[in-house]
């Protein structure tokens, strides 16, 4: 492999030339390594990085998995690796080091993967956004001056730039798929407990967070769900079955799909016009492909989706605080947390059980409506974003009013969460880019448990409307 090609080949690329043994582990480590230093100060992606840990890793014996010798990262919130640091983005939790692997991270070495560093997120997730006062700034490959999205924004960003070719992301209400829309990647949110919680389900009591990965390509994506989708032993929620790998998916026909289409959304604000135009362009595409396109809406109650949703949310954060003060065996101080934190502890403190479970009972509920409604198709199409990625700063948790936030996250972030509330596998693909020159990324929803049905048409619009000949300005 040529030194610079590197960022020219996926994730199953590179181990293919591993497995040939035309390039060595230590080698692709070497060659990410190379450009987190050349790239990292512009776009602050990575903010651990484990190089002493990636090159005696990769010398030694690696399992033998689909991506054998791979470069990757893993998000700083979720997902723990053995004497790394997982501080959630959060200066409350600065020392904390993690005394052992998840086991999803284990099922991450499990597929060869060698771990590079961890990526950059918000504090605790919160929002669409990876702008943080632990971690600062992430910047987006396409346009430094521009968000990468959140709260995977530090994972969309390393291998939207060719810092890697894949990396881990997770997503409560939409941070897989918003960094991928932002950044120009492929990025699955899968169907609920399609992937293990990593035995540390007390955050996600609710089921709307789910861990996967962002890619440049769709073939990534399905290989490494099939690499670490098996169920858990001891998951009180086990995945629905499926037919067959979920590589094989990529390359299978989609046949004639019938495909709901919307821009929907909650409140007053206006979708952007280039996010229109760009469904617009999506439901073309999907005709000429002889897919049958007809424009149906969510017609959902949004006001009180969100408000049950509030309740929950707020809740579930308070009760996680509560476990964080056992850990470290003290409080935060006012200055360890941001003032839209403070006001989602705050909001969750007060709530009471009985408010707390009437969200919960009213969330299922408008779930089943949701999923009665989409039933009659085999997908549903909107835009992943409200707005073409804005600039850092214009959604800032850090420095502005946490009622001004939320009202900004609104009108950019207005379509991904009802289906972390459903649990429905949600896919955001690179199909268009703005007159700027940003990413737009287009969002397709499946029946619950059908990620097979959106890989295949995601391969076959990955063929239609090619993307990966496209390389933002901060690239390999």
């Amino acid at each position: 492999m040529e030194k610079d090609a590197y960022a020219d080949y996926d994730g199953i690329g590179l181990a293919e030339l591993v497995a040939k043994k035309e390039v060595t582990p230590l080698e692709l480590v070497d060659a990410a390594i190379e450009r987190i230093e050349k790239h990292n100060p512009a776009l602050n992606a990575v903010v651990y990085k484990g190089y002493d840990d990636a090159r005696k890793w990769a010398q030694g014996d690696l399992p033998d998995g689909p991506f054998r010798g791979v470069p990757f990262l893993i998000k700083d919130l979720g997902v723990k690796v053995a004497h790394w640091p997982a501080t959630s983005g959060s200066h409350y939790l600065r020392d904390y080091v993690a005394p052992e692997d998840s086991i999803l991270a284990t099922r991450y070495r499990e597929a060869g993967v060698v771990f590079v560093g961890k990526t950059n997120t918000p504090e605790y997730g919160i929002t669409g956004t990876t702008e943080s006062a632990r971690l600062g700034p992430c910047r987006n490959p396409w346009n430094t001056n521009h968000i990468a999205g959140g709260s995977s924004g530090g994972a969309a960003s390393a291998v939207a730039a060719g810092i890697v070719p894949m990396a881990h992301a997770s997503d409560g209400l939409g941070s897989i798929r918003i960094p991928a829309a932002c950044c120009g990647l492929v990025g699955m949110k899968t169907t609920r407990a399609r992937n293990p919680d990593s035995g540390e389900d007390g955050e996600r009591a609710m089921g709307f967070s789910v861990d996967h990965v962002v890619t440049r390509t769709v073939r990534d994506s399905a290989a490494m769900l099939d690499a670490t989708c098996a169920p858990e032993i001891d998951s009180p929620y086990p995945p629905l079955p499926y037919e067959r790998p979920f590589l094989e998916e990529v390359s299978r026909a989609p046949g004639k799909l019938r495909i709901a289409y919307s821009a929907e959304r909650p409140g007053k604000e206006p979708v952007h016009e280039e996010n229109l135009a760009a469904l617009q362009k999506t439901v073309t595409l999907l005709r000429e492909l002889g897919h049958e396109v007809v424009e149906q809406g969510l017609g959902v109650d949004y006001r009180t989706l969100y408000r049950a949703q509030g309740a929950v949310s707020a809740s579930n954060f308070a009760a996680g605080m509560m476990e964080r003060r056992e850990l470290l065996g003290r409080d935060p101080e006012q200055d360890e947390l941001e003032p839209l934190t403070w006001a989602a502890l705050n909001s969750g403190n007060q709530i009471t059980g009985p408010q707390a479970f009437w969200g919960w009972r009213t969330l299922r509920r408008l779930s089943r409506e949701i999923l009665r409604t989409l039933s009659p198709f085999d997908a549903y199409l909107c835009p992943v974003m409200g707005t073409p990625p804005p600039e850092i700063g214009y959604v800032d948790p850090v420095n502005l009013d946490p009622k001004e936030v939320n009202k900004r996250q609104g009108k950019v972030f207005p379509f991904t969460p009802p289906f972390n509330f459903t649990g429905q596998p949600s896919l955001s693909l690179p199909l268009w880019w703005s007159t700027d020159g940003l990413p737009l990324g287009m969002m397709f929803t499946g029946r619950y448990g059908d990620e097979a049905t959106l890989y295949r048409l995601a391969g076959q619009l990955e063929q239609a409307q090619p993307w990966i000949g496209k390389k933002p300005p901060v690239w390999n």
